[in-house]
């Protein structure tokens, strides 16, 4: 049980934030769904936090006045965008707190959070519900009830985290763009992903590659973002202008800063204009950019000065939506590869796009819809090559705006002569047929390990043989890979077949897969035999014989 965090612990758990942020950054994005995206909000928030990680860095001690210190000022520098100058005012919140402790605990982490999303409300001039800052809020009163009774961080960080969790999917309930869109809030999610970071820190993760957040995609058909982007005549301000006020003039005082916010909203929206006499944030939206920057010089320097026209970006989008649409081909792949040569095997043979799974790592029908949308094609045949990835590519027809065809393959062999069959001048009818006839004439053979000890087909099998098997059936069994590969084949091939291809896995090396193919070609002399690097886990080789 972990009572409190010091101030070593507390820099690791920054730099978990920063990290974990950088890894989804582009998850975060792919969730902002409005017309004319104020930058990228995953993007924004990570260079926000970068910024916040490098002062941390850069700090010379682990004192809880000097961390908090260098987090807030590097987050407050580096803030771009309403997302990260919202997340900047979280953490100078909480550093106001946790600059005072001697060490954190859940009680005084629970009044930093409350504090943190004091400052983040008070930072908008119109707070909206459904976005960061609902979710900062929620998390921050479960966290003061949750350390009433739990002292344990780890505990209390995983309740914590729920609720975020619990209250983000209820977000397209209150915003209804992103209900119409799929997706939760993009700035809600990039919380969640940081204060996840802060919690794999705290419980010693350092390695964060099999964490994931499945959001999705947003939904929206092309036609709906190109009504959105026609509608200009809502972008009432045009020019998101964004920057620094430094080194301010003697006379100017805390008053003056609020007067600034004052003016800014009157004649704009989206304002943000925090920081203090040392340095002072501004964000705003408006059709007079010049005066923004005249009412900053009267207070000090100007300093990372940015000013982007909306309207033009919306064109643009407009334009490539509409280039999008045109350049649609008639027909496209998809295909489900468990190993690298494989994937790459696949795309030598025009698959559009790989969904990396297969046996013991399926892929959900949102991964699949989310691959078939990528490819820009009207209809996109989808190889789930997996008897249990078949479903989820029915499923995934529900959750894409394209004509989606399953090809019900059943391993790689089957989708690897599926997608042989392909005519990209052919109709989906010819494609169908042709596909769907030769996928049935592949005999598919694999040889793994068996996981239990068991009687079946005939076998007294025991943990960690090696078994050879077709379809449904266990042919073969053996103590080594090789001998037992080839006692497999023997039992399977008969005179039609003319060539004999083995995907080798990521557990069998070169050398051996080569000594195969010669004992093979030397035994079946009427055959083509041909070794390929399948890389798969779990399959020592997957088998294809015509």
């Amino acid at each position: 049980m972990q009572k409190s965090i010091n101030g070593t612990i507390f820099r690791k758990m920054i730099f978990g934030g920063v990290s974990l942020l950088d890894q989804n950054k582009q998850l975060v994005d792919s969730l902002n769904v409005f017309p004319v995206p104020d930058g990228d909000t995953g993007t924004n928030m990570f260079l926000t936090m970068k910024s916040a990680g490098n002062e941390v860095n850069n700090c010379p001690d682990n004192t809880f006045q000097s961390l908090c210190g260098a987090f807030s000022k590097g987050a407050l520098r580096g803030a771009r965008g309403n997302s990260g100058v919202i997340t900047s005012q979280i953490v100078k919140g909480m550093c106001s707190v946790l600059a005072n402790v001697e060490t954190i605990t859940t009680k005084n982490f629970a009044k930093a959070m409350t504090e943190g999303t004091k400052v983040a409300y008070k930072a908008v001039t119109k707070p909206k519900e459904g976005t960061i800052l609902t979710v900062i809020r929620v998390m921050s009163e479960q966290a003061v009830e949750i350390a009433k009774k739990v002292s344990d961080l780890e505990e209390f960080f995983k309740r914590v985290l729920e609720k975020g969790e619990e209250t983000l999917q209820q977000t397209p309930e209150m915003l209804p763009v992103l209900k119409k869109a799929g997706v939760v809030d993009s700035g809600g999610r990039g919380l969640i992903v940081i204060f996840t970071g802060f919690y794999k820190a705290l419980i010693g993760e350092t390695d964060f590659s099999n964490i994931t957040f499945n959001d999705g995609q947003p939904v929206q058909t092309a036609d709906d973002v190109i009504a959105d982007i026609n509608n200009l005549a809502e972008i009432e301000y045009g020019y998101c202008t964004e920057y620094m006020i430094i080194n301010m003039n003697k006379k100017t005082t805390e008053a003056d800063i609020e007067k600034l916010k004052e003016k800014l909203m009157a004649i704009g929206d989206s304002v943000l204009c925090i920081g203090d006499l040392l340095l002072v944030k501004v964000h705003v939206h408006t059709n007079q950019p010049n005066l923004a920057l005249g009412y900053a010089l009267e207070l000090g320097e100007l300093y990372n000065l940015k000013i982007e026209n909306m309207r033009e970006q919306n064109r643009q989008l407009k334009k490539k939506a509409g280039q999008k649409q045109e350049n649609l081909k008639e027909l496209g792949m998809v295909s489900v590869a468990p190993g690298k040569g494989i994937a790459d095997l696949m795309k030598d043979l025009m698959i559009d796009e790989i969904i990396q799974g297969g046996q013991t790592m399926n892929p959900s029908a949102a991964d699949i819809a989310q691959a078939v949308d990528k490819v820009p094609a009207k209809t996109v045949f989808v190889f789930p090559n997996n008897k249990n990835i078949t479903l989820a590519c029915e499923q995934a027809k529900g959750l894409t705006t394209k004509n989606l065809v399953v090809i019900p393959t059943k391993n790689i062999p089957e989708g690897i002569s599926a997608s042989l069959a392909f005519n990209p001048e052919g109709t989906v009818e010819e494609n169908t047929e042709n596909m769907n006839s030769a996928y049935k004439n592949v005999k598919s053979a694999s040889v793994t390990y068996a996981v239990r000890s068991t009687h079946v087909d005939g076998f007294d099998l025991s943990v960690g043989e090696i078994i050879g098997l077709d379809d449904k059936t266990i042919l073969a069994k053996g103590d080594l890979v090789n001998p037992t590969t080839e006692d497999l084949i023997s039992k399977m091939i008969d005179e039609s077949v003319v060539s004999i291809t083995l995907f080798y896995g990521e557990d069998v090396n070169q050398q051996d897969a080569e000594a195969l193919r010669d004992t093979l070609a030397n035994k079946y002399p009427e055959c083509e035999v041909t070794v390929i690097d399948g890389g798969q886990p779990v399959y020592y080789y997957i088998i294809s014989m015509e």
